[in-house]
C-alpha cells in the first residue's frame, strides 16, 4: 500500500529480458538503506518486490503481466523513475490510497503553464474514463494527483512547483506514456453496485 507521495527519483541502471519477464535495476543514492529483500517498492506507481541490493542499486523481477500493463517494458537506461516505499501503519496518508496495481497506460495529451503551476492533460485508455471524477484522485506514474477537469476520456491535473521538482512528471512531453491507477474506491463501488444495475 502506498500514498502517491514520491520519496525519490531514481535512474534505470539496466533492464534486461528474462524469458517473458524482465530484470530491472534501479539506482538511487541513499534510498535503499532500510529496504529489505522482499519489501514492496512503487516504481512509477508499479508495486515491485525488492529482489537484490548492492550499494546504490536495487533489482526487481518484473512479470509479463506487469510488462503488459505498464510502461516498464519501454524503459531505457538512465530514465528517471518515481520511487515510494510501502506505507507504514503509523505514516500520514498524505496523498490517497494507492495499491501499486496499474490499471492501464495513458499518454500526456497537453501541457500548459499557469503562473507557478503546470497543467497536464492525460488521455485515458478505453474503460478507465468512467473512474475519473472532478476533484477525485488518480495516480500518474505513482504520483497522487487531483483531477481538476474531466472531458470525455481526457483529464486535466494541476501540478504545484514541489511536485514538478520532486517527480519525473516535469519531464513529460507530448505523447509520453504514463502508468495510471484509478481510485480504488471507485472500482469497489462499481463492483458492489453492479448487481443492482437495472434493479431500481
Amino acid at each position: 500500500m502506498f500514498t502517491g507521495i514520491i520519496q525519490a527519483v531514481g535512474k534505470v541502471a539496466r533492464i534486461s529480458a528474462a524469458g517473458s519477464s524482465a530484470d530491472l535495476v534501479i539506482k538511487a543514492e541513499g534510498f535503499w538503506g532500510d529496504v529489505k529483500i522482499g519489501d514492496s517498492v512503487a516504481v512509477d506507481g508499479v508495486c515491485l518486490t525488492a529482489a537484490r541490493k548492492s550499494g546504490a542499486e536495487c533489482a526487481f523481477d518484473v512479470s509479463k503481466e506487469t510488462l503488459d500493463r505498464s510502461i516498464i517494458g519501454k524503459y531505457k537506461k538512465g530514465a528517471g523513475v518515481n520511487l515510494e516505499k510501502a506505507l507504514r501503519a503509523s505514516d500520514r496518508l498524505g496523498g490517497h490510497i494507492v495499491q501499486g496495481h496499474v490499471d492501464g497506460v495513458g499518454r500526456c495529451a497537453g501541457r500548459r503553464r499557469s503562473g507557478e503551476y503546470v497543467e497536464l492533460d492525460f488521455a485515458l485508455p478505453a474503460g478507465l474514463a468512467r473512474y475519473a471524477v472532478e476533484k477525485g484522485s488518480v495516480a500518474v506514474n505513482g504520483v497522487s494527483l487531483t483531477i481538476a477537469r474531466v472531458k470525455g476520456a481526457r483529464i486535466t491535473t494541476a501540478l504545484i512547483p514541489h511536485t514538478l521538482d520532486a517527480t519525473n512528471l516535469s519531464s513529460l512531453a507530448a505523447n509520453s506514456r504514463v502508468n495510471l491507477e484509478c481510485d480504488i474506491m471507485a472500482k469497489y463501488a462499481e463492483k458492489l453496485l453492479a448487481p443492482l444495475k437495472g434493479g431500481g
